[in-house]
């Protein structure tokens, strides 16, 4: 299916335009102190027209099913071995809770006119700006092109009171029409190392 460019879209973006609409997936995270967690991710890229893509996200930890609910699946898994008329009546088992959410950022994505005399030919600068409620903003530089987006901090700016994070790099692909991420962290004293990753697919495409 050809590629469609979003409604409106400022021509500044448009190396940018495969990222815009809401994104569902699952990931995990972990780092030293951060015990290894599985979480779900939903993400928004959207624009109002102007020359950058706004851009929300938000994580939630995964929460294992809790005793009632395995013990409803036991009982229904009981109608495999007795008769018919024998088997339990399944007990419902309650709809999943959203898990804690583990982080928040908000943002925006730019494609800023200055080109880098070093870029290759088939790519193009990109600056990305995100603020975090625990309280420190990041300002990444990088390059988008062929479904490929690297990113590394130029700026990190925190409060008295922020979490102790001193860099990062992100790299974001296009894969197979799923967005798939990963991130690395230097922060609270430690060096840079994987800090979280991710698959996402576009919210409403049909499977």
């Amino acid at each position: 299916m050809p590629f469609i460019l979003p409604e409106g879209l400022a021509p500044e973006v448009y190396p940018l335009a495969w990222l815009v609409g809401e994104w569902h997936g699952e990931g995990v995270v972990g780092y030293p102190g951060i015990e290894e967690s599985a979480f779900t991710q939903d993400v928004t890229f959207s624009h109002d027209g102007g020359p950058y893509l706004a851009y929300t996200s938000t994580i939630r930890l995964v929460v294992a099913p809790d005793d009632a609910a395995a013990l409803a699946a036991q009982d229904g898994d009981a109608s495999a071995v007795a008769g018919p008329e024998d088997a339990p009546a399944a007990t419902p088992v309650p709809a999943q809770e959203p898990g804690p959410v583990w982080s928040t950022e908000s943002g925006f994505w730019r494609v800023p006119p200055e080109r880098p005399a070093d870029l290759a030919d088939d790519q193009h600068p990109v600056e990305v700006l995100l603020a975090d409620p625990s309280g420190f903003v990041t300002l990444y530089l990088g390059a988008v092109g062929n479904g490929r987006i690297d990113l590394a901090t130029d700026v990190v700016a925190r409060t008295a009171t922020g979490a102790d994070v001193t860099a990062g790099t992100r790299l974001y692909g296009l894969v197979n029409g799923e967005l798939m991420w990963a991130h690395d962290l230097a922060a609270f004293g430690q060096p840079m190392q994987t800090y979280a990753s991710a698959r996402l697919a576009r919210v409403g495409d049909e499977a």
